[in-house]
């Protein structure tokens, strides 16, 4: 227990000490809403209706901007193969920094995402549901991101084939994030069963992704 909260501690004070990749994904999130919200026009019906999707759909791409490095630092350094050897199973280690990686990125991207909705006329009393949510969509983000993190350590220009690799399976998760919020603005819909599929994903990823992970860093070490 006490190395699993060494190694998470580590990570996120290692996260936030750096604070380039934190700081480019909330600078991209700014950016893309902003100019959104210039390209739209003063409309506010039009802004209120792609607000959720254009929240969403920029909180994945800004967390894809960091998950690279998930595990390139300790790759490099040699810091992984330790690890890989160290008291901790691999896929225990995997889903610390998976955590590390959503409680540095995800949870500030939510905390902010009612914030830029006033941008884009998102209704106040979506809000609250808009970064609960994301903030059990997010874990999701991370763990998945950490199957491509670890299939393309090593490899140059591995971003773009991170990308390429993980976008695909965030469709679900932003299907069902961009339906929980839409059916906080729009009504009469529940909200609740697109809700609970989103808590699912997060859930199977929390799971899952880890092993998957775990699977991929040691044929990389090999």
């Amino acid at each position: 227990m006490k190395a699993a909260l060494a190694l998470l501690s580590r990570d996120v004070r290692l996260a936030w000490r750096e604070g380039g990749a934190i700081g480019t994904a909330l600078g991209f999130y700014l950016v893309v809403i902003v100019i959104t919200a210039f390209g739209v026009g003063p409309n506010p019906d039009a802004l209120s209706g792609i607000a959720p999707g254009m929240l969403w759909v920029t909180l994945l791409l800004a967390g894809l901007l960091s998950a690279d490095r998930m595990f390139h630092n300790d790759y490099e350094d040699g810091a992984l193969d330790v690890l890989v050897t160290g008291p901790l199973p691999l896929p225990v280690v995997a889903a610390l920094k998976s955590l590390a990686h959503w409680l540095t990125t995800g949870v500030p991207l939510a905390l902010l995402a009612p914030v830029l909705g006033v941008l884009l006329n998102l209704p106040e009393k979506a809000g609250p549901l808009l970064v609960l949510a994301m903030l059990v969509g997010t874990p999701a983000v991370s763990f998945v991101a950490a199957i491509g993190a670890s299939l393309t350590l090593g490899l140059r220009r591995s971003g773009l084939l991170l990308a390429l690799l993980v976008l695909p399976l965030y469709v679900p998760v932003l299907i069902f994030g961009v339906a929980t919020a839409s059916a906080a603005v729009t009504g009469p819909a529940s909200p609740w069963p697109p809700f609970l599929m989103l808590c699912a994903l997060s859930l199977a990823s929390i799971v899952l992704a880890p092993i998957a992970a775990a699977a991929a860093l040691r044929n990389a070490l090999r």
